[in-house]
């Protein structure tokens, strides 16, 4: 299928046809012969005496280069495109925000792993988190890092291996050694507003209850649900902890009922996986399907007829000039 990018052009196809019945008709003069008694051979004749000029007038082949050429010049000058079979993109509607507490608590070693090592919060984070991204491809994935303050490690990308290692390089207590909780929920508000997709998630691990914020969690997830942005909150604490390092399960409750979400407790690596795996299933993957028809301009093959024309008229013209010439010498 062709398609033009500028049809009005072939309003100038007739252009031509004004030209000759409009313009006047080119004359060239010749030199002129002097006939003895030329009243006399006019009598004769009965022919009206003219002016010295000859009507130049071309054959039918020329016409027709002529018309071509033009056409050719219109049809390029309207810019022609192929246009291929539809191509089928899809791509994530969905955006996650994972906010990742970083304070000193998360230093403490009460995870194991697969083969039975004791590691420290932060890291068994890391390690299921892995499992996590991995098993979202296609999903455009956030990072924000909260301890005095929150920080955006990485915005909104598709590259889940480059938000890993951005994941990879947080440190404990890179961000202070306080938890606030509440300002990281308001600067995932903030990432989201950015955000033209309707499927809003925020992903909240902490290790203890909000300690500095401006903004007090509940009133920020109250924000987050008129953003519609559904928050799942995930408490990786030693429920037996006390003072800063307590997680307030009621208030992580009340954030996640009031976004829609969920509140989970994981005190485990097992229990960190089945949150996740939990999460998976209660936000499958979803996309967007984008359909378009590549288009490639053609527009260069009509110049390049009407170059190649021009070419052979003047071939043509060279080799009759040639010919003339060796019949004069030889005639």
């Amino acid at each position: 299928m062709i398609d033009f990018v500028h049809p009005w052009a072939f309003i100038l196809l007739p252009v031509p046809l004004l030209v000759i019945w409009l313009a006047p008709v080119y004359k060239e003069s010749k030199s002129s012969v002097k006939v003895p008694h030329f009243s006399r051979l006019v009598e004769i004749s009965g022919e009206e005496p003219q002016e010295g000029a000859v009507k130049l007038s071309r054959n039918f082949i020329k016409r027709c280069l002529v018309l071509i050429a033009w056409l050719c010049l219109v049809v390029g000058l309207a810019k022609p495109e192929l246009i291929g079979a539809p191509v089928n993109i899809e791509r994530s509607a969905r955006d996650i925000m994972v906010a990742v507490d970083l304070s000193g608590s998360m230093s403490v070693e009460d995870f194991t792993t697969e083969e039975g090592r004791k590691v420290d919060r932060l890291t068994a984070v890391k390690d299921v988190l892995r499992s996590f991204v991995q098993g979202r491809e296609g999903d455009r994935l956030g990072l924000i890092l909260f301890g005095d303050a929150p920080y955006l490690q990485a915005p909104f990308t598709a590259d889940s291996s480059a938000w890993m290692s951005l994941l990879n390089e947080s440190e404990i207590g890179m961000a202070g050694q306080s938890t606030a909780f509440g300002d990281a929920i308001g600067l995932a508000i903030s990432a989201f507003e950015k955000s033209k997709t309707k499927h809003r998630v925020l992903i909240v691990l902490t290790d203890g209850n909000d300690t500095g914020s401006k903004v007090p969690p509940i009133d920020a997830a109250k924000v987050a649900a008129a953003y519609e942005i559904k928050i799942y909150a995930i408490a990786v604490g030693d429920p037996t902890a006390v003072g800063e390092e307590k997680v307030d399960l009621e208030v992580l409750n009340s954030i996640a009922e009031s976004t829609g979400g969920k509140s989970f407790q994981a005190f485990d690596r097992q229990q960190l996986q089945a949150v996740y795996a939990e999460i998976d299933q209660m936000e499958p993957q979803a996309f967007d399907s984008l359909t378009y028809r590549p288009k490639s301009s053609v527009h260069h093959y009509p110049i390049a007829i009407v170059a190649a024309l021009y070419l052979v008229a003047l071939l043509i013209v060279s080799v009759k000039i040639r010919l003339a010439r060796m019949r004069l010498k030889h005639g």
